[in-house]
């Protein structure tokens, strides 16, 4: 097996869904990660990660801990997005990405991980205009950057949507539907996971998009 070079990895969102995931999974594979989380919320982190004391919303509150991050991986966002919560995309969803885009500056890293959301999509419109927002501030930062744009990602206490997996097979083969049912596919936990990781152990040189189908090939 190839030994993969160590990084460094700041992880905004560590102590999350997602985020925990990751950062005990870098762990575990010789990275160094330092994780963003507030006072009182460092018990939610696997062990490992090192944490680092600061506001998502505030890139003055944690941009000097950033150095010597190579990679910054971008994980905050609202909890169970739905329509009703168009304000929180703005106020925590597209700030929270604008501070982690000057924070990452600050620190001179080199590689961005952002985690988007897929689209286009006949839903949740006011939602991924936020992630695209977010995706147009990375790329105007000049550095090299992952997109990873799943739909829903299948989990712990994230398993509702099982029950539609018979009618997106159904719709995957009718060719009028197969692209928009590919694209707005399901994921789990550990193929998105698994797809971060390999974002962060193989930076690009510009900007790459891990859509859909590009997750689940990571497992």
């Amino acid at each position: 097996m190839i030994r993969q070079m160590r990084r460094e990895a700041f992880i905004t969102g560590a102590s999350g869904y997602i985020g925990r995931s990751l950062a005990a999974r870098l762990h575990e594979r010789g990275h160094a990660v330092r994780a963003l989380v507030r006072r009182g919320s460092e018990g939610r982190l696997p062990p490992g990660p090192l944490p680092v004391y600061g506001n998502a919303l505030d890139a003055a509150s944690y941009r000097d801990a950033v150095a010597p991050a190579d990679t910054f991986v971008h994980l905050v966002g609202t909890p169970h997005p739905s329509p009703a919560k168009a304000r929180q995309f703005r106020e925590v969803d597209l700030v929270s990405i604008r501070e982690a885009v000057a924070a990452a500056l600050h620190g001179q890293v080199r590689h961005f991980v952002y985690l988007s959301v897929a689209h286009p999509a006949p839903v949740m419109a006011a939602y991924i205009e936020v992630r695209k927002e977010g995706e147009a501030l990375v790329r105007a930062s000049g550095m090299a950057a992952t997109f990873v744009r799943p739909w829903y990602v299948l989990g712990p206490g994230h398993r509702w949507p099982i029950a539609l997996i018979p009618v997106y097979r159904l719709l995957e083969l009718i060719p009028a539907t197969r692209e928009t049912a590919t694209r707005l596919g399901l994921v789990t936990l550990e193929q998105l996971v698994s797809a971060l990781v390999h974002a962060v152990e193989h930076p690009p040189s510009d900007v790459r998009v891990l859509n859909v189908p590009d997750i689940r090939e990571r497992l």
